[in-house]
């Protein structure tokens, strides 16, 4: 069978995802080595820029903001402007910021490209989500933008361990290496459609489609925010937690695969409910496993149950994203979805910025059982809120039996 024939996209458009994919992937790749790992690690960078450790994180925390507070707009863009100018005219300002380094070795000017480059990175994931959902059809949008955003992640590790082994490579080779990944990301955002797949044409929305936006926005929020920030909450204590619970490291690493196999293996069939008027319950179901399966883990039982306990948090999040996704597409009228995509991401973005603070806070005050437990309640608060305001979201159709 082609790839072609498994992705589920609408005939003509399987290029232009790609390209939107592989943009974003470009990306990703390059702002989690540049400044998680290489500007981290490297004495040799930070000599060279005049720079201390401080300055970098501070880099990163102006990269992330610029990147959060202009999703929004970035979607207003997409909608008023068109995919394609929106998206080259992102990727080029995250050119000109990579320029700035190879011309300017000193701490300001790395934070004047982190902003930059904050803000051209911003046009990236709305962009991808966009124009998935509208190259996808009915009955199918779930799996797909779970299958983009699944296919994205590998390359933020790719970036943190590629850099991490530069972090003795000369300065100037390192910028190099990002300007030509950025250039990368650049010449595929050319290969994008200037306008949108299908639907309507989209234009500035009047004040009467603003708030008709907004009332659909409501009931997408919690889980705008829960979903990042409880995969977000062990990013500052894993190892911490590692130590404390009195693991080895490589049974950390076998209770962590053991549920993102579970993730990635039952993705298929749970997205395929998502995809089929069941978006709701999938997000419910989802948030409510992860709850159970991080309740379990705060109660610090044996080793040996970690594992089941990982598989169940797994599927739980085999249930979020995909009904996640199916959801939003059906909540949202397709003129309106790029602009409320954009604010829909930067909650996200928010939860990813804030998770690792609240792990951290919970891991200093009850110690091991702190994230888990915090993690739990929160999902558990979002399944809640679902189930007692399900009414909140119209009801959908159920897509014939022989769609797919």
């Amino acid at each position: 069978m082609t790839l072609r024939a498994r992705l589920p996209l609408r005939p003509g458009t399987l290029r232009a995802v790609i390209a939107a994919t592989f943009s974003l992937a470009c990306a990703e790749l390059i702002r989690s080595g540049l400044y998680l790992s290489y500007l981290g690690q490297s004495v040799q960078a930070q000599d060279t820029l005049g720079i201390a450790p401080s300055v970098v994180g501070f880099a990163w925390a102006l990269h992330v903001g610029a990147d959060t507070v202009m999703r929004g707009p970035a979607g207003l863009l997409i909608a008023r402007y068109g995919l394609r100018p929106v998206m080259i005219a992102g990727a080029l300002l995250s050119l000109i910021a990579m320029s700035l380094l190879l011309v300017a070795h000193a701490g300001w000017v790395l934070l004047l490209a982190a902003a930059l480059h904050g803000v051209g990175f911003s046009t990236s994931w709305p962009g991808a989500m966009n124009l998935t959902a509208d190259s996808t059809p009915d009955g199918a949008q779930g799996r797909a933008l779970t299958a983009v955003s699944m296919s994205v992640l590998p390359f933020i590790g790719l970036g943190y361990f590629l850099f991490g082994f530069l972090r003795d490579f000369p300065v100037q080779t390192t910028f190099l290496l990002c300007l030509g990944v950025v250039g990368v990301s650049l010449l595929s955002a050319f290969l994008l459609p200037a306008h949108a797949v299908r639907g309507p044409a989209r234009t500035r929305p009047e004040r009467g489609e603003r708030r008709d936006m907004l009332r659909r926005l409501q009931p997408l929020l919690p889980a705008a925010i829960m979903q990042t920030v409880t995969l977000s909450l062990f990013g500052q204590v894993l190892f911490k937690l590692t130590d404390v619970l009195n693991l080895p490291y490589w049974t950390m690493i076998a209770v962590l695969v053991t549920g993102a196999l579970v993730a990635f293996g039952s993705l298929p069939v749970v997205g395929r409910v998502a995809d089929r008027g069941r978006a709701l319950l999938t997000l419910t179901a989802g948030f409510a496993l992860i709850g159970l399966g991080m309740g379990g883990i705060a109660a610090l039982p044996p080793t040996w149950a970690l594992f089941p306990l990982a598989a169940l948090v797994g599927l739980g999040f085999a249930g979020v994203q995909p009904g996640w996704g199916a959801l939003v597409t059906r909540t949202l009228p397709e003129a309106q979805r790029p602009a409320a995509w954009g604010f829909l991401m930067t909650l996200e973005n928010i939860g990813t910025a804030v998770g690792p603070l609240l792990g951290t806070l919970a891991f200093a005050q009850f110690g091991a059982r702190g994230p888990f437990g915090l993690g739990a309640a929160l999902a558990l608060l979002a399944a809640a809120f679902y189930l007692l305001f399900r009414r909140a979201f119209p009801p959908v159709p159920t897509p014939a039996a022989g769609d797919s």
